[in-house]
């Protein structure tokens, strides 16, 4: 079984490819670069466009975020992989978030002349208080990226418009930073999570945080104490959750499934006996991954 993300065939090293949410200059194309600087990349608009480019075998590999500290999880990316899709998680990037407010070069460094500030939901939500405080009743608009908000801001420059990115946004785009890191909260960090076909995980020369099992639990219908049941299986076993979170089933109000992180490798005994345990409760159990995390900013 081939666990590592490069090998070689009769000496020579094939090169993946690998779609991230892009444009160019994304944060998830920084992660990416740290992570894979030698492979392929292709960027995607949306996130359900890069998964799905890795079920078409477009790609090898599709990299997207997952969850961000101040803003929680990226809803769509776990309820695709729910509902959606079949892939693995085979690793987890963790990298540092830093947004500035970037205009056109054709302006004078004011805040006045700013009459609409874009950026992706999450980068709007993470500089909430700084936007309040600077830019109150200036318009916000989403876009697919912080990169794609970038981009649009350097294709028209009679509009006026500012844009929340990262550093390599404002080089990749030809804009001028007016304000730097205006993010609410200095601890600003993303896991992005690596997607592949078959669950083997990968060895990436990164420093490793942890070994992380990703499980999706279904619970059986109208019965009380189901959700303790389930956190027991873990407990009496001293199995450590790094986060478990409820999403809508879309079935109905009231109607969940649960993502739950567990901080240990997929062994023989330990967590198979949990979801042999959860299922016999009646729980419907999907294991999207056993990976390691890395660290890509020491």
């Amino acid at each position: 079984m081939f666990n590592k993300f490069q090998f070689q065939v009769s000496e020579r090293k094939i090169r993946v490819k690998i779609a991230y949410l892009g444009p160019q200059a994304s944060f998830t194309d920084l992660a990416v670069k740290k992570a894979f600087p030698e492979e392929e990349t292709v960027s995607y608009v949306t996130i359900p466009d890069c998964i799905e480019a890795v079920i078409e075998n477009e790609v090898d590999y599709a990299v997207v975020p997952l969850e961000n500290a101040l803003e929680g999880s990226v809803h769509i990316t776990v309820d695709y992989l729910f509902h959606e899709a079949n892939l693995a998680i085979v690793a987890e990037l963790t990298s540092a978030i830093q947004q500035h407010l970037m205009i056109h070069p054709a302006w004078s460094d004011s805040d006045d002349q700013i009459g609409k500030v874009l950026s992706h939901s999450h980068a709007l939500a993470q500089c909430h208080k700084f936007l309040h405080k600077q830019f109150r009743g200036v318009p916000l608009e989403q876009t697919t990226s912080t990169a794609a908000a970038a981009k649009f801001v350097s294709e028209n420059p009679d509009s006026f418009l500012g844009a929340i990115g990262n550093e390599l946004a404002a080089e990749k785009y030809g804009l001028n930073i007016l304000h730097e890191n205006i993010h609410d909260f200095a601890y600003n960090h993303t896991r992005f999570i690596v997607l592949h076909k078959t669950p083997d995980p990968l060895t990436l020369p990164q420093e490793k945080s942890m070994e992380k099992t990703t499980l999706m639990v279904t619970l059986p219908k109208d019965r009380s104490g189901a959700l303790h049941q389930v956190l027991s299986t873990f407990a009496w076993r001293q199995l450590n959750l790094s986060k478990i979170e409820s999403r809508p089933l879309k079935t109905g109000l009231g109607d969940y499934f649960f993502l739950i992180d567990v901080a240990h490798e997929m062994d023989d005994v330990l967590l198979p006996g949990a979801i042999s345990e959860m299922e016999a409760l009646g729980c419907k159990v999907k294991m999207i991954g056993t990976y390691y995390s890395y660290l890509l900013d020491n």
